[in-house]
C-alpha cells in the first residue's frame, strides 16, 4: 500500500514567449486537472510566476508540462524552488501583477 503522499509548495518561474499565448490560463486547466492548487500571474519581466501546491507526482506532471507551456508558447527556461505550504484552496490565475513595473 502506498502512503499518503506528502503535499509540497513550488515556486516556478517560466521564462521564454510565454506571455501572450494564454499560458496562465492553459496553466489552470492542467493544475485543475492534476489537483494542484496556487496561482500563476504574468511578471513585468516577461516572465510567468507559478505556485504550486500537490504531492509530488502530481506536481513532477506539472513541471513537466512547464516545459512544454501550450501551443503558440517558447519556453526558455523552467527554475523551480521549494516553498512553504500556503494551503491554497484552488488554482488562481493573477489578472494583474502586484508587483509595480
Amino acid at each position: 500500500m502506498a502512503k499518503q503522499q506528502q503535499r509540497r509548495h513550488l515556486n516556478i518561474t517560466v521564462s521564454g514567449k510565454v506571455q501572450g499565448v494564454y499560458f496562465r490560463l492553459t496553466t489552470k486547466a492542467v493544475a485543475d486537472q492534476l489537483g494542484i492548487k496556487g496561482m500563476a500571474l504574468n511578471k513585468s519581466d516577461g516572465t510567468v510566476y507559478i505556485e504550486a501546491e500537490g504531492d509530488s507526482f502530481a506536481l513532477e506532471a506539472f513541471l513537466e508540462w512547464c516545459h512544454e507551456g501550450p501551443e503558440n508558447a517558447v519556453v526558455e527556461n523552467v527554475a523551480s524552488v521549494e516553498g512553504d505550504m500556503k494551503n491554497y484552496r484552488n488554482f488562481e490565475v493573477i489578472r494583474k501583477s502586484r508587483t509595480s513595473s
